[in-house]
């Protein structure tokens, strides 16, 4: 019964992403002129430099994985490199059919073909998330700030005025919101306690802890830094390389590439695959507000987009593969460990 509702949710949740994801893309090219992208993708863009941009895609999920084995060491869990770069390419392309279960998948492997504690595991992925989550903040702040033009611009082109929402509460409003907030987390926080699945996700969020508190036992706390540095420095050349695929956006310079990373970086929070729709969305509209013509903007979107998810899914792939020949190492797993995978 517990098994089929599961079945059940997942299928809900995929369709509910690619619906989604679908009706902005839709919403987006409806009336586009498809027929002209056989055109574009063999004789208008230069596939030199989406070529170049490869090698950054893998690796800065390279970098991620040795990072992750970093955090895993204070805890006592040693992975094999191999085993934890190819955990990171699946993670990924798993999320290309269920949004977010990447993070479950990688710790999976791990605990399947290494016997890594799943909880510990899941622990320093949240907090890889955590640090990822404020670097990411730390320069979407900075951009803000040194292109706030833009970003009005961004605003008022999608309806949005921060201006006018701040405006739009008065004291009592602000008031009243910030009660409810309370009163909905407090009961929230009740109904945790009340649930039959307190006990084990209080057990589960144990083994998380842990895992948060490795990031700062890290034997090379500076390789750890240059470890994210490179994370980020990647998937922005990643990006940034298939400016010069098109003549509409060689030109802008890497204000605008930072820019529209970043932006294109928070819009992939919603989920759907690879952020299909929402990244499409949100960089194409900075994208027009740098003066590139919303025909060139859209395909810009489209074909990096595509390209992109497609190494994403060849990664996934090879990693599929290469573990099928991994022989897993000698390891009894715990029950709490066994329990948290089945129930993920």
């Amino acid at each position: 019964m517990e098994i089929s509702k599961n079945i059940g949710n997942n299928v809900l949740k995929i369709a509910f992403s690619l619906l989604l994801g679908g009706a902005i893309l839709y919403w987006m090219y409806r009336g586009f002129d498809f027929r002209r992208m056989e055109r574009v993708l063999l004789h208008e863009m230069d596939w030199t430099w989406m070529l170049l941009s490869f090698p950054f895609g893998i690796l800065a999920q390279m970098f991620r994985g040795w990072r992750w084995r970093q955090t895993l060491e204070p805890l006592g869990e040693h992975p094999r490199a191999h085993v934890s770069l190819n955990a990171v390419f699946l993670s990924y392309a798993a999320s290309l059919i269920v949004p977010r279960i990447g993070e479950f998948t990688r710790c999976g492997v791990l605990r399947r073909y290494d016997g890594v504690s799943f909880s510990k595991a899941l622990g320093t992925v949240v907090t890889e998330r955590a640090i990822d989550s404020l670097l990411v903040m730390l320069i979407t702040v900075a951009v803000f700030i040194f292109q706030i033009r833009v970003f009005n611009n961004f605003f008022d082109q999608t309806g949005t005025s921060l201006e006018g929402i701040v405006r739009g509460f008065s004291m009592a409003g602000w008031l009243v919101t910030g009660i409810c907030a309370l009163a909905a987390a407090i009961l929230v926080a009740y109904l945790m306690r009340r649930l039959s699945l307190y006990n084990k996700v209080k057990a589960t969020l144990n083994g998380i802890w842990q895992g948060i508190l490795s990031v700062g036992k890290v034997r090379n706390a500076p390789l750890f830094v240059g470890f994210t540095l490179a994370i980020w420095g990647s998937y922005f050349l990643h990006y940034y390389l298939t400016f010069f695929c098109f003549d509409a956006t060689a030109g802008l310079g890497l204000s605008c590439a930072l820019v529209t990373f970043i932006v294109g970086s928070i819009a992939v929070i919603v989920p759907t695959p690879n952020g299909m729709g929402p990244w499409h969305f949100a960089v194409k509209t900075m994208l027009i507000l740098y003066g590139v013509a919303d025909t060139d903007a859209l395909y810009f979107v489209l074909i990096v987009h595509s390209v992109q998810t497609l190494l994403v899914a060849v990664l996934g792939i090879y990693a599929w593969t290469a573990l099928s020949f991994t022989r897993r190492r000698e390891s009894v797993a715990t029950a709490e460990d066994t329990e948290n995978q089945d129930r993920y």
